[in-house]
């Protein structure tokens, strides 16, 4: 996944979790964020942010934040993409080339089942899996960790899935992880320990549970390799 536009800027702050102040070029913007999450240990003051440039005149904010330099004790910054939708388009570009499934797998988007709606939906030769998409932005050392606030309506996903394959699906939860450095993937209990708990259980109920690292650009995105999930 790549972004036709992008440029640095310095954050200042983030008046509420839609917009951002950000300087750039030396003067102070008002900036779209593309993420709703918390990101607190991400924007601090002053650091490296990039934003990517839209090219619609009409819009009241010219740029969207998508990702930030992360500074980190005797280490170089660690580069992290923030945009919550981008995820899911990596994710179809993965899916499409990767050994989960075949060539001639049939993949569809955004497909409702039930009551509930999945990010993926796909058939190949004779199994049917429903497959939901989990940006992950938290690091502590190393260790990515979801979710970074209280998500209701994560702990509903894992609860469908696992309906999912009680009715004879197959199901899986895809973390995508948006940056490199990672060794492994933990729920945050410590956040929200009903989604650690609903995710052990889909794990014994027979949801896959599968990670992935990401190399990150300022202009881009691109699944690259699996990363152990510690439950």
């Amino acid at each position: 996944m790549k972004y036709n536009k992008v440029i640095k800027g310095i954050f200042i702050e983030r008046p509420n979790r839609f917009i951002a102040k950000v300087l750039i070029n030396g003067k102070e913007e008002t900036v779209h964020v593309k993420n709703t999450g918390r990101c607190r240990e991400l924007l601090v003051p002053y650091c490296v942010v990039y934003l990517a440039c839209s090219d619609n005149p009409n819009r009241k904010t010219a740029y969207d934040l998508i990702a930030a330099e992360k500074n980190r004790e005797s280490l170089p910054p660690l580069l992290i993409n923030l945009d919550s939708q981008i995820p899911n388009d990596t994710a179809e570009e993965w899916l499409r080339s990767c050994s989960l499934f075949s060539e001639n797998a049939i993949i569809r988007r955004e497909v409702k089942y039930g009551n509930s709606r999945f990010d993926f939906y796909i058939e190949d030769n004779g199994e049917k899996t429903f497959l939901e998409v989990k940006g992950v932005t938290q690091e502590n050392q190393g260790i990515a960790m979801f979710p970074d606030a209280p998500t209701q309506r994560g702990v509903k996903h894992i609860e469908e899935l696992i309906a999912c394959t009680e009715n004879g699906y197959n199901a899986c939860i895809l973390f995508v992880i948006q940056m490199k450095e990672i060794k492994e993937l933990r729920p945050n209990d410590f956040t929200h320990k009903a989604f650690g708990d609903t995710l052990r259980k889909a794990h014994k109920k027979g949801v896959k549970i599968i990670a992935m690292d990401c190399i990150v650009t300022p202009d881009s995105m691109v699944i690259d390799k699996e990363i152990p999930v510690v439950l």
